[in-house]
């Protein structure tokens, strides 16, 4: 069995060139804590200055996501915008290809310095960039998650470090287990709850639903309390969920968009009961979790260029569009499938 404890993004708004150094050193500071070396560290630090560069340029309220997920290795640097979009990608990807009076040469760069690079644009909707960098000296972590593929983004409200949003994934197997928790409120007595509910989640999350439900309840019991759904797949069609308070789940597939509820109450102080729902995932579709810092009335049709690529693409579209903007903001992406 894997567990995977998720990790958070810090946001830098990009809103012209000088916001760009802010990110690099950001990025800097990272590698340098978690020991890379130097080479690799300029690596990481360039992809944020030439992803950055390329939002203040061309892009409107763009955003530079930075993430150390410490599980696979890497820095996770994720470029998203609202416009103009990009009407020629495979040009745009060339070296020397530029609509400003510049070398052009930065996605090219991009995606020779980083392990993985991933991209989609559409004319008027916007642009999302994912890029993930790892010191090339080491092995990349095996993860043994073959039946899934999987994404995250989680962000602090803006002003804020710590981050009450929070999500763990779980897998064996054909089998996937999933938890959202929203701590009430923000800042870091809002993260010491979200990070009880993984608590009580991670020691054993294959369990019966309404068995972890009631352990992380007990565990919350200290704390603010927090909003909470859970959620178990099977690889197959079935699957199972369970929550409570203001946090949603929705199975999409770009013809089907189902809804997935919860029931009243804040784990850690008050739940009447815990009750495990049973769906039919429809076919190709994917489960996604979101806090309540995420807008809950969006067409999951207008998402459908996005439900086959990697899912972290689809987590950054949804936050860039739809996240309230006065919240933490947290989306998790689940779906069956080899991981590329």
């Amino acid at each position: 069995m894997e567990v995977i404890r998720g990790w958070t993004h810090r946001a830098f708004p990009i809103e012209d060139l000088s916001f760009v150094g802010e990110a690099r050193r950001h990025v800097a500071r990272l590698t340098a804590e978690r020991g890379w070396p130097e080479h690799d560290a300029a690596r990481a630090a360039l992809v944020a200055t030439e992803l950055g560069t390329n939002l203040a340029k061309h892009a409107q309220a763009g955003q530079l996501l930075v993430a150390a997920r410490d599980a696979p290795g890497d820095i996770e640097l994720i470029a998203v915008d609202r416009g103009p979009g990009m009407p020629d990608l495979a040009r745009s990807l060339r070296d020397g290809f530029s609509t400003t009076a510049t070398a052009g040469t930065g996605l090219g760069a991009i995606a020779r310095q980083s392990e993985l690079f991933d991209l989609h644009s559409a004319p008027g909707l916007g642009t999302v960039c994912l890029a993930r960098v790892r010191p090339r000296t080491a092995e990349a972590a095996t993860l043994v998650t073959d039946a899934f593929d999987w994404g995250a983004v989680c962000v602090p409200v803006r002003g804020e470090t710590a981050c009450g949003d929070a999500w763990m994934l779980a897998f064996e197997g054909h089998r996937a287990a999933a938890v959202l928790a929203d701590g009430l409120g923000h800042g870091p007595d809002a993260q010491v709850a979200a990070q009880a509910a993984l608590e009580g989640f991670a020691s054993r999350p294959f369990d019966d639903g309404a068995a972890t439900m009631q352990r992380m309840h007990e565990r919350l019991r200290t704390t603010r309390g927090a909003a909470v759904f859970g959620l178990w797949m099977d690889g197959e069609e079935a699957l199972r969920y369970t929550g409570a308070g203001n946090v949603a789940g929705r199975l999409i597939s770009g013809t089907a968009d189902q809804s997935l509820a919860t029931a009243h109450g804040t784990l850690g102080l008050q739940v009447r009961r815990f009750d495990l729902a049973a769906a039919k995932r429809p076919p190709h579709a994917l489960a996604l979790l979101h806090s309540d810092g995420v807008q809950t009335r969006w067409p999951g049709n207008a998402l459908a260029p996005l439900l086959a690529r990697d899912p972290t693409l689809l987590a950054a579209r949804i936050f860039c569009d739809y996240a309230r903007g006065r919240d933490d903001a947290c989306i998790v992406v689940l779906r069956p499938g080899e991981r590329p």
